[in-house]
């Protein structure tokens, strides 16, 4: 991990996107790319850098909080005495009150372009060594997965993007104007295309690198993105015929044990197996639990994250309030700490119930937190749990949606139900109606409570058109319920349906041009 450690600071420090300062002379010192890659293994190497990269693009405090607290279905502990800049910051990002100097939102953008910066590398020096025609496709082809998967991600939350085909070299190269939202989907497009072709398809149990079927679901998700629905329904159908199930339970598809199983498509991966300093965690559950001195009666062991992790992406009331009786999802979802505020708004947990029909006792406060993502551990703050960026569940549902909005409702339906079934367990709760704009959207009901915490129900609202006026009677809810919030929270307008283009990089790079309203 040292030689590729030294591969990825020299992408970023000295050819990335996000530099902070650009070095005019060499360091002898530092790796010399032109003949760092001698052997298969320095690029196998260099492709496990790039994945890493994406732990911070799907999984930091920015993936969740633009993803899921922006929207409906999560919010926030008001904690009084503790409105320090990062606190603030990501609270602002769920009352729609951030703006381009906000501290909370640049690292989707950081994170997004140093895994384009690490593919890039792979891309450029692909040919300097003779590589087997399977070695090069299954390097190539994960690249340019990656490279598609952050842009992709970029594009929805900030619009037009610089874009990179190669690693920059030079200060003319990095400092480089925005390009259209429809370019930038253009080379999306080309990437996961080319991915497709040139991995193979997955083998179970998978290995959690990017497969045929990874980078079809991905170019099936942008042709639903970009409205071009016959297209998203030719690569998704091939993804349904690649060996992908849903586990019998719908808690089954998060267990550790199934990392990487037949309803994976696409994960994330932690393991803290590995020894120090390779070992990487996830430490989401911490984030999403109240702040307690003692999480013990939650998570089993003894942490405390009141002054670091805790009170965040917290489930809604709107949300629990739209799991239909007798779906199962629920209670897999999402669970209850119960017990007691005190005057700090710290919180000292006593139980964990059920969120179903959880009414919380005489004395007692009942805060939800997303289950789905509590799993066995040893050490606080430090999880084993993968995150999943593709579960073939969403596959089916895209499909579904896909073939919906050409009017084949009926054909839809299989697939729509497929997810339902398990979700209640049998077929009794099927959906049957084929009405065009009634099925639209129940869909988009099924992906909230099938995705919820999976940082897709904002980017739905807006991709569906949805944003302004859901987002509106939530805050109006939501203001109904919280006095701590102002009057000009949740004023949602279409200049916030795009987040901000960092302060940092305008200064950086004065071709950068702000989103409007910002």
């Amino acid at each position: 991990m040292k030689k590729i450690s030294c591969l990825i600071l020299v992408a970023i420090s000295l050819m990335g996107i996000s530099c902070k300062k650009f070095l005019d002379e060499t360091n002898p010192n530092n790796v010399n790319l032109k003949n760092f890659f001698k052997t298969q293994n320095d690029f196998d190497l260099a492709v496990n850098g790039a994945y890493n990269q994406l732990r911070g693009l799907y999984n930091n405090k920015s993936a969740w909080t633009m993803g899921e607290m922006r929207s409906d279905n999560t919010h926030y502990d008001y904690k009084s005495s503790d409105q320090a800049v990062a606190t603030t910051n990501r609270c602002a990002v769920a009352d729609f009150l951030d703006d381009k100097y906000n501290n909370q939102t640049p690292a989707k953008w950081n994170a997004g372009f140093n895994a384009i910066s690490a593919a890039n590398i792979i891309v450029d020096h692909i040919d300097d060594i003779k590589l087997s025609d399977a070695s090069r496709n299954a390097i190539l082809g994960q690249a340019k997965f990656i490279r598609a998967l952050a842009y992709f991600d970029l594009v929805r939350y900030y619009g037009g993007l610089p874009i990179y085909k190669r690693a920059p070299l030079t200060r003319e190269e990095t400092y480089i104007p925005r390009s259209s939202a429809e370019e930038v989907y253009n080379l999306i497009i080309a990437d996961a295309t080319e991915a497709a072709e040139k991995l193979d398809a997955p083998v179970f149990p998978q290995s959690g690198r990017a497969t045929k079927g990874a980078a079809l679901t991905l170019l099936g998700d942008v042709y639903l993105t970009l409205k071009k629905y016959d297209l998203a329904e030719n690569a998704l159908k091939q993804v349904t015929a690649m060996g992908y199930a849903l586990f019998p339970n719908y808690g089954d598809a998060f267990q550790l044990g199934n990392k990487n199983g037949r309803e994976s498509v696409f994960e994330i991966q932690f393991n803290t197996a590995l020894a120090v300093p390779q070992a990487n965690t996830d430490a989401s559950i911490y984030n999403f639990l109240p702040r307690m001195a003692n999480t013990t009666v939650v998570t089993g062991v003894n942490y405390n994250n009141i002054t670091s992790v805790g009170g965040y992406n917290t489930p809604t009331q709107n949300l629990i309030n739209d799991y239909e009786a007798g779906d199962k999802r629920l209670d897999a979802s999402i669970g209850i700490a119960e017990g007691t505020f005190n005057a700090t708004d710290d919180f000292t947990a006593t139980a964990v119930k059920s969120a179903v029909n959880y009414v919380a006792p005489a004395g007692k406060v009942g805060r939800p937190f997303p289950k789905k993502f509590l799993h066995a551990h040893s050490i606080g703050n430090q999880t084993n749990d993968n995150w999943p960026v593709y579960r073939y569940a969403e596959v089916l549902l895209l499909l579904a949606e896909a073939l919906n909005q050409q009017g084949k409702g009926g054909e839809a339906l299989t697939y729509l139900n497929q997810v339902r079934a398990r979700a209640f367990g049998d077929a009794t709760h099927n959906v049957a109606t084929t009405d065009q704009t009634a099925l639209q959207a129940i869909l988009l009901h099924e992906r909230r409570v099938e995705l919820a915490f999976e940082n897709k129900r904002w980017l739905d609202l807006v991709r569906t058109g949805n944003a302004i006026r859901v987002m509106t009677a939530f805050g109006i809810e939501q203001k109904a319920r919280y006095s701590y919030l102002p009057a000009g929270s949740y004023n949602v307008t279409e200049t916030r349906l795009l987040f901000p283009i960092p302060n940092a990089e305008m200064l950086l790079n004065d071709k950068l041009t702000p989103n409007p309203g910002y």
